[in-house]
């Protein structure tokens, strides 16, 4: 398999973002450097800036992405942080997978800061993508942290091994699972953001993990061959 060139990678980058209908194509700029990107430009939702992010993330040879993208509220009819600060208090409650009596919410020009202690990574990050899609919001800051519970550091370590060969069983053999205090290391190298991710979410589903300590690189396959 070939190696993507740079000019490849953000031509499949736009052509993604083209057809991601959540995301204006031409309101982003991409600049592509030995397989990172950089997104540059101006849109008006936060949600957009992180679909954007996502996009990118999903083409094939794009090891990091560089989220440049600044986010502006268009100012005829811009709600109120008051209004923002409700939107996000409903949002909370009518999410079935987040306790939103755990969590606090500080909303300051726009930008929201989310408090409070859940029992999982993934509660966390589900109360952080309640709210970054609502108007107004111009940037999430997700401080919500993870209750330490006794773990039983072996049962934990072989629960995280099982979902990942349930979800990317080929990328599961080439990544490393440890414990360390209530962390969860992950190391090893995976072809694709997806499978990373597959591989970030499997781990942040188990309760007691206050954290994830990320070491797994993205190395495609057909650079993985030409090193053997």
């Amino acid at each position: 398999m070939e190696i993507k060139s740079d000019a490849k990678i953000q031509k499949d980058v736009l052509q993604e973002m083209h057809w991601d209908s959540r995301v204006d194509e031409t309101d982003v700029g991409v600049e592509v450097d030995d397989g990172i990107v950089t997104l540059t430009g101006t849109v008006d939702s936060y949600a957009k800036r992180i679909a954007a992010q996502e996009a990118a993330h999903r083409v094939a040879g794009v090891l990091d992405v560089a989220n440049d993208l600044e986010v502006r509220v268009p100012g005829k009819g811009r709600l109120t942080d008051t209004e923002i600060a409700r939107e996000v208090r409903d949002s909370l409650q009518w999410n079935v997978f987040v306790d939103d009596a755990k969590i606090a919410s500080t909303v300051h020009d726009g930008y929201v800061t989310l408090e409070g202690t859940v029992d999982s990574l993934h509660a966390r990050d589900e109360a952080g993508s309640a709210v970054r899609a609502l108007a107004g919001v111009r940037a999430v800051i997700n401080r919500v942290t993870v209750a330490e519970t006794a773990i039983d550091a072996a049962q934990v370590r072989t629960a995280i091994e099982k979902a990942l060969k349930r979800r990317a069983e080929t990328s599961a053999h080439g990544v490393h699972v440890s414990i360390d205090d209530h962390a969860v290391v992950l190391e090893g190298r995976v072809p694709s953001w997806t499978e990373k991710q597959t591989i970030l979410d499997a781990a942040g589903h188990t309760r007691g993990i206050s954290r994830i300590v990320d070491h797994v690189n993205i190395v495609p396959l057909s650079e993985t061959k030409l090193t053997h």
